[in-house]
């Protein structure tokens, strides 16, 4: 058989790219289907492809023949392997020996495929076990397979199926955000999308699963509920989505379910609406703003580039500039007295005007390129920056409200060219914004900073006080203070390549510290005492996940379906693997510790707050977290709910829940309890049960604990 050209899939920014070229990613499950109706790949790819699908979700291991179907119909096919997951995998370490094993041995045969585009290593972890083994060990369990398939297969992108109910889980190895999303109720789902965009860091978004029974619902309803989550994909600038499911055959732990009935085609092989109806949308979707509507009459974008003796970095950012993809734009190069080559750099590039002016620093020089402008919209970029080629488009659209006065998104790190840069990228101090909420902003940062022409006149400009750095600081907090919404626009995003050596890393620490003792004269009541009090979270580049001390709110008894962390700070970027090893661990740790006391010094050089540095303060206790102090119990069940059940009963007992905060389900003074679900096969389960406990009292709780489980039919387990 002849097979497709591999075009492995890659990222893209906040998206992904097939072949050069940006791809949306438009995926449906496919199976496990009971033994004796399995779907015929030949025949089932064919209408698969024909829908306008480029991509497939397996939950088992493929064939040959499967993997050669796929690409013969230029699909790409995303594997996910099964192993025990929804049981305790830590302690059992077997458990995860054997998944290693079989994502190795899965490898080793077809990691060179060229329809393998992904690997999901696990899917929805439960998340009282989760809990019950501690989030972050459960990250670094997830993290380390990742490294295990990556070091098999370094080509291929690895993540992990997520959702909701473990929002705070994202390993921060993988290479996007993949998340299951089962609302069913538009604005809710959209809400969350842009959750997830700042969940997901740097990092692409893809949603795995989305469906609706249509046992449940209606058929005409599936049709509705898939294009509108279509369409708020797209409108979010999420990187791709995937259908639940392609059929209605499904086969899971070891029985066929006949309860619902999710595919786009019955039991019988025949379409549904919904699939009708996509087949009339999906074809036309290549990137993810093709099925987005077009202005007729776009808001024109005046691109700003100031610069100073920023010559040699023109030459890349220029052709970005060029590269833009948006109807009605032009480009503004403010030359602020440099001395090298920056005119005729400029000046070798067409359609891009140049301006000269005297050096008198970057808000100047902000302004000047301001006025000798035509757009409604003012777009500012660093000549250190390279904007992908739709950021005006996604700009634009954050204008559509009135009430914003600018807008803005991330600034990426490119791929380090050396571990220097690969430390400053995870270093603390970049360029940031930080937000409000999940779509406003409280600051946005210059080399990624759009401001309408009428907010940045009301409020009279950039301040010219700051030379080099502040300037953005000041104006959006000006903006706000005058009345007008800064919006994030995650899609909206430029390349970043920070400071090339660590030197000039430090030095813009200090020069940022300088800038903010001029913040400080400006705005004194936006400081606390040591520096800034940001209102929002400051956004660092990488995933939101929990470590050893995150505060997750659980919901009374871990029952909340939606558990998320609560931060102040985002979780900081990885240190590229390629470069990871001793001198950067070193070179950033350096970084932790000096970068703010440079920053904090310089800040009170300049008349600015002196600045503080305490060490962290011991997280409480409720009692000494010692094993001499706890017990565990096992009961066998068959009842899925029996969890449920026991904490009932239990409550009926007098105890009660534990705040939603805390990683305990119940409490009867001196006793703190917590449970979880294990399951090991069809219809066969394990109920844990683990005590805290005063010294001396474990024979009193466990009889305690014994007669309750006995009293709603539980068996222990020796």
């Amino acid at each position: 058989m002849s097979l497709t050209r591999p075009r492995p899939l890659r990222l893209d920014g906040r998206f992904f790219k097939r072949g050069g070229e940006r791809v949306f990613i438009k995926a449906v499950t496919f199976g496990p289907f009971p033994p004796d109706e399995v779907l015929d790949p030949e025949e089932e790819f064919p209408r698969i492809a024909a829908s306008g699908f480029n991509t497939i979700r397996l939950y088992t291991a493929p064939n040959r023949h499967l993997l050669d179907t796929a690409a013969k119909h230029g699909l790409m096919v995303m594997v996910g392997l099964p192993w025990d997951w929804s049981r305790d995998f830590l302690n059992q370490s077997r458990i995860l020996t054997e998944a290693e094993l079989h994502y190795v041995d899965f490898l080793d045969q077809h990691a060179h495929h060229p329809a393998l585009a992904a690997l999901l290593v696990a899917n929805e972890i439960p998340p009282d076990l989760v809990r019950w083994l501690g989030p972050s060990k459960v990250r670094e369990a997830l993290e380390h397979l990742i490294d295990v398939c990556r070091a098999e297969a370094p080509h291929l992108l690895v993540a992990y199926g997520n959702f909701p109910t473990t929002e705070y889980l994202e390993p921060r190895n993988a290479d996007f955000t993949a998340f299951n999303l089962y609302l069913e109720d538009r604005e809710p789902f959209a809400r969350y999308l842009r959750r997830l965009q700042n969940i997901a860091g740097d990092r692409p978004v893809l949603i795995t699963e989305f469906g609706l029974d249509t046992i449940r619902h209606s058929e005409q309803e599936q049709v509705d509920i898939l294009a509108w989550h279509l369409r708020e994909c797209l409108e979010a600038g999420i990187a791709g989505t995937t259908v639940y499911a392609w059929s209605d055959r499904w086969f899971n732990r070891g029985r066929r379910i006949d309860d619902w009935a999710f595919g786009l085609t019955r039991q019988d092989r025949s379409a549904k609406p919904a699939l009708t109806a996509l087949q009339a949308s999906l074809p036309a979707i290549h990137t993810p703003r093709d099925a987005l509507p077009t202005d007729e009459s776009p808001v024109k974008i005046s691109v700003v580039i100031c610069t100073h003796n920023g010559g040699s970095r023109l030459h890349s950012c220029l052709p970005a500039c060029l590269k833009l993809d948006y109807p009605d734009y032009e480009i503004l190069v403010v030359d602020d007295g440099s001395t090298d080559q920056t005119k005729s750099i400029v000046e070798g590039f067409p359609r891009i005007r140049y301006i000269h002016q005297a050096h008198a620093g970057l808000s100047v020089a902000r302004n000047r390129g301001a006025g000798e402008t035509r757009g409604d919209i003012i777009a500012f970029t660093d000549d250190d920056c390279e904007p992908d080629r739709d950021w005006l488009f996604w700009l634009a659209r954050a204008f559509k409200d009135p009430k914003v006065g600018a807008a803005g998104g991330p600034n990426l790190p490119p791929p380090a060219r050396n571990v220097q840069e690969a430390v400053i990228a995870a270093a603390p101090g970049a360029p940031s914004h930080v937000l409000l909420s999940d779509t406003r902003a409280e600051h946005l940062p210059g080399c990624n900073l759009s401001i309408r022409r009428e907010a940045l006149q009301r409020v009279r400009g950039f301040r010219e006080q700051y030379v080099a750095a502040g300037d953005d600081v000041d104006i959006c907090w000006r903006l706000i203070d005058a009345g007008w919404t800064l919006a994030f626009a995650p899609a909206a995003f430029v390349w970043h390549r920070r400071r090339t050596s660590f030197l000039r890393y430090l030095k813009q620490q200090s020069g940022y510290g300088c800038a903010e003792a001029l913040l400080f004269d400006d705005h004194p009541g936006r400081f606390a005492p040591g520096g800034i009090r940001w209102e929002g979270a400051l956004y660092a580049g990488g995933p939101v996940s929990a470590d050893a001390h995150a505060v997750i709110y659980h919901g009374p008894m871990g029952s909340s379906p939606f558990q998320n962390i609560a931060t102040h700070v985002m979780p900081r970027r990885q240190v590229a693997d390629r470069f990871a090893g001793p001198l950067a661990d070193l070179l950033l740790h350096t970084a932790d510790w000096l970068a703010p006391r440079l920053r904090g010094f310089s800040r009170w050089r300049h008349g600015g707050p002196l600045p503080q540095f305490r060490p962290p303060e011991a997280l409480p206790k409720v009692y000494r977290d010692d094993v001499r102090n706890q017990a565990e119990l096992s009961f066998a069940t068959t009842d899925p709910q029996a969890r449920t059940h026991l904490l009932d009963h239990l409550q009926s007992l007098h105890w009660q829940p534990r705040p939603g905060t805390e990683a305990w389900d119940l409490e009867l003074k001196p006793y703190l309890l917590l449970t979880t679900l294990e399951i090991l096969g069809h219809d066969f389960f394990v109920l844990r049960i683990r005590t805290l406990h005063p010294p001396g009292h474990l024979i009193q709780i466990t009889r305690q604990l014994e007669s309750a489980a006995l009293d709603i039919g539980l068996h222990p387990v020796s």
